[in-house]
């Protein structure tokens, strides 16, 4: 598998991205680009990625679909759309979003909303009016899980597949997201498997993250963390990726702030791949 994540590092142009590239070891990276970025500057990126063999494994979307202010709404599907063809245009395997929310409280609420018919109805509507309109070849629209969002859950999201009912709408696999209670936090190998068991011949591209639960709260606090830094067994793990996904699956390492977080992550993921007999 070919393990990156989003470069991190003093940067502003795709020289000097190159530089913290090169430094990184990263095989596969988010697009350091939108379409709203120049087109001598993502030819720059797209150029310089491939003169060093690195996959752009994803282009994100990450606004609220589904907006309550209507404006918004139809200004953020519309920049979906643009991402979608910019990753089609440029072979980029995924366009990446989560299902958005009819909350005014933030555009990843959680919010009793999200589990309604009436939003499922409309993340289906909304799938397929992008896919509809950008007829993508090469590109597919996917949806990162959440933990208090559709889908949440590896049978959620395959349902979600199927009533979408549209060839380039596929998976992107982010099992952290989706340990989102004490029963598959304290069984995660097990709920891993079933997710990759499930979505494999979906997935387009995949985090990679650590978890961590303090037990000693009356009520369950669950937290993302960097690999490392929780309890996962990363061997084990990419053993079980490595089962379900082909050789140069991209699988990206996110949220870390500064290019000295995400080397460590890195290494660590690295190391346990070496002890696994996992090729990265």
């Amino acid at each position: 598998m070919k393990l990156g994540g989003t470069v991190a590092g003093e940067w502003r142009t795709p020289m000097e991205w190159e530089a913290c590239l090169v430094a990184s070891h990263f095989k596969a990276v988010t697009a350091p680009f939108t379409a709203l970025t120049p087109k001598t500057d993502t030819d720059a990126f797209c150029e310089i990625a491939a003169r060093h063999h690195v996959v752009i494994a994803e282009v994100g979307v990450w606004k609220n679909l589904m907006d309550p202010d209507a404006g918004k709404a139809r200004e953020n599907r519309a920049f979906a759309k643009a991402q979608l063809a910019l990753a089609d245009e440029r072979n980029i395997p995924c366009c990446v979003n989560i299902a958005g929310t009819r909350s005014a409280e933030g555009w990843d609420a959680a919010d009793p909303s999200n589990f309604t018919q009436e939003t499922y109805d409309e993340i289906i509507a909304i799938v397929r009016e992008i896919l509809d309109e950008v007829k993508p070849r090469h590109a597919f629209y996917c949806m990162e899980p959440m933990p208090w969002m559709v889908p949440d859950s590896p049978e959620s999201y395959l349902q979600l597949i199927r009533d979408v009912d549209r060839k380039q709408f596929a998976a992107h696999m982010d099992f952290v997201n989706m340990i989102n209670c004490p029963r598959r936090y304290l069984a995660p190998e097990a709920f891993i498997e079933t997710c990759f068991r499930t979505l494999g011949p979906y997935i387009k591209s995949t985090h990679l993250k650590d978890t961590r639960m303090h037990p000693t709260h009356l009520t369950t606090v669950l937290e993302e963390c960097s690999p490392g830094e929780g309890t996962l067994d990363f061997g084990r793990v990419l053993s079980i990726m490595a089962r379900y996904l082909p050789s140069d699956a991209p699988v990206l390492l996110e949220h870390m702030q500064t290019f000295e977080a995400y080397a460590k992550a890195y290494d660590v993921v690295a190391c346990a791949a070496e002890g696994a007999g996992v090729s990265v």
